[in-house]
């Protein structure tokens, strides 16, 4: 039998080691001591994203972000870019749908010209229109490629059919061909004006910095951006499993391979029973060579290229599902042995061996996220976009091992039945 692993809770971030504050401002300050190499890593969230941006305009997030580093009022693209590689580091900016994030790799004793460059890029970013045009250009030709990828298709067509017209997830946050091409640099800078601020955001240092200093370094930095106390954000509609199985089918010419996505709206992360699906997905297609699917679907049947299950980590009903890379002739059969897959874990019990050995593995892994500069910077992160306490990590390995089987059963029956769920396939098209 299977022995559950020994983690020392100590060696997780928590309250003890997570200095914080907040300011004036709203913005929420968190810096993380390590010592063991002169390196720092600064990551942040801003509340904007693909969930603030028009329909018809879906993708301008992304380019605003994408944007931010092209020039602002002091600074020319090429300044900035000098400034940063000048010393080493590197600078990311990205839009999600709920958040912008933005990172910054370095040495401590570069630190506070570096977050000068970030706060300037921020808040005073000014959108050339020449590069507006370049990186517009580059979005719809990423657009374009995307049209041939049948795993890209079929999670698309997953999203349009299991979220409804209106929900941030009933879109891609990179927009389509039509929603991208007639965004202009107006658009651009109205975006950017009536969304970037402070306000429900973070920013984190972690590494060869002293946490009060390194809070102090933000603070100067950060503490006199003003917030937009009148902006609201659009309420988000709910969404729920469907009555009913919702088959599509996406033609994608020339391609020799189809892609499957089979699953539903799930549950926020906040929620109670998050952490008991996140086991229960484990087992289903995480574990060891991507646990129950992987074993069965692809290595048993050698019916797939792949076969594995996500649940997404989201402050709204997050999709779960699993997916699959087959050959066009074995759709059919795939999905049914999915299905079967989905629902034995949602009608049987997990033996007590395979349910030790995928809690094993989660708490197990736990350390590993953590070892650099930047996943502890990523976690602290994610404590407080999703608002879970400080201390959430170290109450982790506890309340994994507290899922018992039943949970696990009872969960998959609620949330990812194969009779209320979304299966979209794409790949060459089927002969009439």
């Amino acid at each position: 039998m299977s022995t559950p692993v020994a983690l020392d809770i100590s060696a997780l971030p928590g309250p003890d080691t997570i200095a914080w504050r907040t300011l004036p401002n709203g913005l929420t300050l968190l810096a993380r001591e390590n010592f063991v190499s002169p390196a720092i890593f600064v990551a942040g969230f801003l509340r904007v994203g693909a969930q603030d941006e028009p329909a018809e305009l879906a993708g301008l997030a992304s380019l605003t972000a994408t944007l931010l580093t092209r020039g602002t009022r002091t600074r020319s693209y090429d300044e900035i870019n000098e400034r940063v590689e000048s010393v080493g580091a590197s600078l990311r900016v990205v839009s999600a749908t709920h958040t912008t994030t933005f990172s910054m790799k370095g040495l401590a004793e570069d630190v506070v010209p570096l977050l000068d460059v970030l706060s300037d890029i921020l808040r005073s970013p000014t959108f050339p229109e020449e590069h507006v045009e370049r990186v517009k250009q580059q979005h719809l030709t990423a657009l374009r490629e995307r049209e041939h990828n049948t795993r890209a298709r079929a999670t698309l067509a997953f999203s349009e059919h299991a979220y409804p017209p209106g929900h941030p997830y009933h879109t891609p946050t990179a927009g389509h061909i039509h929603t991208v091409e007639p965004i202009t640099r107006d658009d651009i800078m109205r975006f950017f004006e009536a969304h970037y601020e402070p306000r429900g955001g973070a920013v984190v240092i972690v590494g060869a910095i002293s946490a009060e200093e390194a809070l102090n370094v933000l603070e100067h930095t950060f503490g006199t951006w003003e917030p937009k106390p009148d902006r609201a954000r659009v309420p988000v509609p709910p969404a729920s499993p469907p009555g009913t199985t919702v088959k599509v089918a996406v033609s994608v010419p020339g391609k020799a391979q189809s892609d499957i996505v089979v699953g539903a709206p799930a549950m926020p992360i906040t929620h109670s029973d998050y952490l008991p699906a996140t086991v229960a997905n484990t087992v289903l297609g995480v574990f060891g060579l991507m646990g129950r699917l992987g074993k069965n679907v692809r290595d048993r049947e050698g019916l797939a290229y792949y076969a594995h299950s996500v649940l997404h980590r989201s402050p709204l009903n997050a999709p779960w599902y699993a997916v699959a890379g087959v050959a066009p002739e074995m759709v059919e059969r795939a999905v049914t042995l999915i299905q079967g897959e989905i629902r034995r874990l949602g009608e049987e019990l997990v033996p007590e061996e395979e349910l030790t050995d995928n809690k094993s593995y989660m708490v197990g892994s736990l350390p590993l996220r953590l070892e650099t500069n930047e996943g502890m910077a990523s976690a602290i992160l994610d404590l407080v976009r999703y608002d879970v306490g400080l201390d959430y990590l170290q109450r982790l390995p506890e309340r994994i091992w507290n899922v018992d089987a039943e949970a696990v059963r009872r969960v998959t029956a609620t949330y990812l039945r194969p009779e209320a769920c979304v299966v979209a396939v794409a790949g060459p098209p089927q002969p009439k």
